[in-house]
């Protein structure tokens, strides 16, 4: 721990912005692993309810209705706009459907853009403390000479510090930026599909 320590300190300043940097990326990680997840996007008891409405097993509008409104996860609040608006014809629903999943896959996506950010400038941060390290071996070289390896090689060392801590921010960023991506994609495509074989159920005026 305590080399690591050290080793940390060698980068100099740039390790500030990217210690930032990793703590921005690893709240946006923890904060999207529980809102991600399928069940809490998803509630099980709105598709259970409009899997069963129209099957004539008592399943009413209000009930459906009152049920929405006390779940969570966007999926409830699609099919709550969708059950309100059900006067409207089947064309101005699906514009509905479309407009208010767009607004709930935004919110599943908050996050992801820092998430991509980070990716992006921590290299660039890490390289920009490389290349000050190098000026740094190149000042110790025009003051010492070639004479003492020993000079250049631990400023070489301090140099890289920056690089390698700019890909260990940036690496994970990326990853995760890439598989929360896709689960928000994967959910999207359900819940469209969900509301769009419940309103095949719903009577058209």
């Amino acid at each position: 721990m305590s080399d690591l320590i050290a080793m940390l300190r060698q980068g100099g300043w740039p390790m500030v912005p990217l210690g930032i940097c990793s703590l921005v990326a690893l709240t946006v990680v923890l904060e999207r692993a529980i809102a991600l997840r399928r069940e809490r996007v998803i509630a099980p008891e709105i598709i259970r309810i409009l899997h069963e409405y129209g099957h004539d097993n008592g399943t009413t509008i209000s009930h459906m209705l009152a049920i929405c409104r006390h779940s969570q996860g966007a999926f409830a609040r699609i099919a709550e706009e969708l059950i309100q608006m059900r006067h409207l014809t089947h064309a101005q629903l699906l514009e509905t459907m479309h407009a208010v999943g767009r607004t709930h896959v935004g919110r599943l996506e908050r996050g992801l853009t820092l998430l991509e950010i980070v990716a992006n400038i921590s290299p660039l941060i890490g390289l920009l403390g490389t290349v000050l390290g190098m000026v740094s071996v190149f000042d110790a070289i025009t003051m010492e000479g070639l004479g003492n390896p020993q000079v250049l090689a631990d400023g070489i060392s301090k140099a890289l510090v920056t690089t390698i801590a700019g890909l260990c921010v940036a690496i994970p960023a990326l990853t995760f930026h890439s598989i929360y991506s896709k689960r928000v994609d994967e959910l999207a495509i359900e819940m469209q599909e969900r509301a769009t074989a419940f309103l095949a159920k719903l009577p058209t005026p």
